[in-house]
């Protein structure tokens, strides 16, 4: 038992120093824990864990697949169906075929084993998607693709593999293929459903945060079990439960409960993802001494190493590019644009479910442990070669991630949205002598939306806004206050429980600031790249792109009255220039009130983003 501890204990250490060396060099996590897991596995006195498929597909594949599902939109997963469906089914079927020909073709082995090493090495992972696409930094619209496609090829890739094994013993025919794969496909959805709607039930009547994480926890393990007993597919029926309780759960849970879960479950994630990659390095020398006892030469194997891990690299890009013009997206029917596709094309990383799924294989399987080194060979190959080369391929096409500014753009236009709403709740719901509680309500609802238009425009070392100076000095009065709790703590002059309230309530705050700040930091640090609509709205429509400043770079009557601006405004109507509504003058507010001029954009460095006030809508500028 103590060596065991130990293990775990060493083993999960090094995952922590190497993803915190990463974070400070800026490399790739996953790709370094692989090398490092590969060079520990020919070290003398490294005992690599055992791979098993169970502790992999029933221990860790269902919490991997749920921490991505809950946290993938259900409206981008169905605007994205058609391309889903394409990757997700169609080219595992026709990578599994692909390299269930060559394979059987190079080695002699029997068709059904043959088709059994494709399915094995036919589907990208999930983990291996996620981690190596934040860590790029793609468009999200390709991270919604990529992340969809991973978690419901798996589905496709081990029912495929079951009727393959199967075929080993007897025969099979089109048909009952055919059934196979559409009763594990309606079970899952059944059974994903129902799970989804009783732990909906259960979470909604669930108040406590500790028993409603405690739920989210078992809740991919409830969804599994059944679907496979069923006959079904048990990965499938946990994303379904995922992807259904990520999308209801902020009206069925408190906000309190699901910052709990959101901190469990990436805690979880970051684990699993992380250990995985290792757990794969760990794997390779004993993987390489099993093949080393087969029949076949070590050229031989070798070369079909090499030429599987071709084949789904070439595969793929013939498939996703040959199917581009197929494949539309949306209900625009707008195909994938050609430089998502390439990008799409070339992220194809397997992951540790292929090294599992090659260990089911049957002991008699013919050269079973060629085959397994197959799907090794793959796996690392695929993580090097596509993992390392994926964000040069991306920056030398054009492709770029989300864009902070842009971000901010639209968050500040949904803040006024909901703010709005809020507002008018209240004063729906307000009593006689409310009135000075409203009126303190709309001025803090006013700072929320102004804190986050304030992160536009120049930076915190050339001007501070109010909400930064807001921020700053909250901070200093947190820590002061926080030493303050504890010199008591520590003079025993309060009960602990008292204390612990007190500073809970200050780790809130103090994070929230935190938030606030880095995501300010994030904006400062990207160029502007705008994705934003040119016309959302008549007024915006007809308005034109910049006219010339009547008082350039000067709020005129920020000058007359002695203050200063924040950021400025021009409006498109008229060329007058005022500030922001973080100033405290907010004449470019006040300019639109008396005039009634609709249109202004910012005329702050890097950003021309453009403004409709009589509709609350945003839109891109002439950059």
């Amino acid at each position: 038992m103590e060596h065991l501890v130990l293990g775990v204990t060493a083993f999960l250490v090094v995952v922590l120093a190497v993803t915190a060396a990463c974070r400070r060099t800026g490399l790739n996590a996953p790709l370094a824990l692989l090398v490092v897991g590969l060079l520990g596995s020919y070290l003398p006195g490294i005992h690599a864990p055992e791979l098993s498929p169970e502790m992999v597909i029933i221990g860790a594949l269902p919490p991997l697949l749920y921490a991505s599902a809950i946290n993938t939109s259900l409206v981008d997963f169905r605007r994205n169906i058609p391309a889903i469906g394409w990757l997700s089914i169609g080219l595992v079927l026709f990578t599994t075929a692909g390299v269930g020909v060559l394979v059987h073709s190079m080695i002699d082995v029997p068709w059904p084993a043959a088709f059994a090493i494709g399915a094995v090495v036919a589907p990208p992972d999930a983990v291996a998607a996620s981690a190596v696409a934040r860590s790029v930094g793609l468009p999200r619209r390709v991270v919604s693709v990529l992340e969809g496609e991973s978690l419901v090829n798996d589905a496709t890739a081990l029912v495929t593999l079951r009727t393959a094994i199967a075929a080993m013993g007897a025969s099979v025919t089109i048909g009952g293929v055919l059934l196979d794969f559409v009763r594990a496909v309606v079970v899952a959805v059944v059974v994903g459903l129902v799970v989804a709607k009783v732990m909906g039930l259960c979470m909604r009547l669930t108040e406590d945060a500790v028993t409603g994480t405690t739920l989210s926890i078992l809740a991919p393990f409830i969804a599994f079990v059944p679907a496979e007993e069923l006959h079904g597919s048990g990965v499938l029926a946990v994303v379904v439960t995922g992807l259904v309780l990520g999308h209801t759960s902020p009206r069925i849970q408190s906000g309190q409960t699901r910052l709990a879960q959101r901190v469990n479950w990436h805690t979880i994630q970051f684990l699993l993802e992380n250990a995985v990659f290792l757990l794969i390095g760990l794997q390779v020398r004993t993987i390489v001494n099993n093949a080393r006892g087969s029949d076949l030469s070590t050229l031989d194997v070798l070369a079909v190493c090499a030429a599987s891990l071709l084949a789904v690299v070439v595969l793929r890009v013939v498939w996703v590019l040959g199917t581009r013009l197929l494949v539309h997206i949306g209900p625009t029917r707008q195909t994938t644009p050609a430089r998502e596709s390439v990008v799409i094309s070339w992220a194809g990383m397997r992951g540790v479910v292929t090294l599992a799924a090659a260990l089911t294989l049957p002991l008699d399987t013919p050269y079973r442990s060629v085959l397994i080194l197959v799907a090794l060979a793959v796996t690392i190959g695929s993580l090097l070669l596509q993992g390392l080369t994926l964000p040069m391929v991306a920056r030398r096409i054009g492709v770029h991630g989300p864009d902070p500014r842009e971000d901010t753009l639209q968050e500040a236009t949904i803040y006024q949205h909901a703010v709005a709403a809020g507002l008018e709740r209240a004063r729906e719901k307000a009593r006689p002598g409310d009135e000075s509680t409203v009126q303190r309500l709309e001025e803090l609802g006013q700072q929320r939306i102004n804190s986050v238009w304030e992160r536009l425009g120049r930076t915190e070392d050339e001007l501070e806004t109010p909400s930064q100076t807001w921020r700053r000095l909250r901070s200093e009065a947190i820590v002061a206050e926080r030493d303050t709790v504890l010199k008591i703590r520590d003079a025993g002059q309060a009960e602990h429980e008292v204390l612990a309230q007190v500073l809970n309530s200050l780790d809130v705050e103090e994070a929230s600031i935190f938030h606030y700040t880095e995501a300010a930091r994030k904006v400062h640090r990207a160029p502007l790249r705008p994705h934003l609509p040119q016309a959302p709205c008549d007024h915006l429509g007809g308005a034109p792109m910049w006219v010339e400043p009547l008082t350039p770079g000067v709020c005129a009557e920020c000058e007359q009255e002695g203050t200063d601006p924040v950021h400025l405004r021009l409006c498109l109507d008229c060329g007058h220039v005022g500030c922001c509504d973080s100033s405290v003058g907010m004449h470019a507010t006040r300019h639109f009130e008396r005039t009634g001029h609709a249109t202004m954009r910012s005329i702050e460095p890097g950003e021309s983003w453009r403004w409709c006030y009589v509709d609350e809508l945003l839109a891109a500028g002439d950059d």
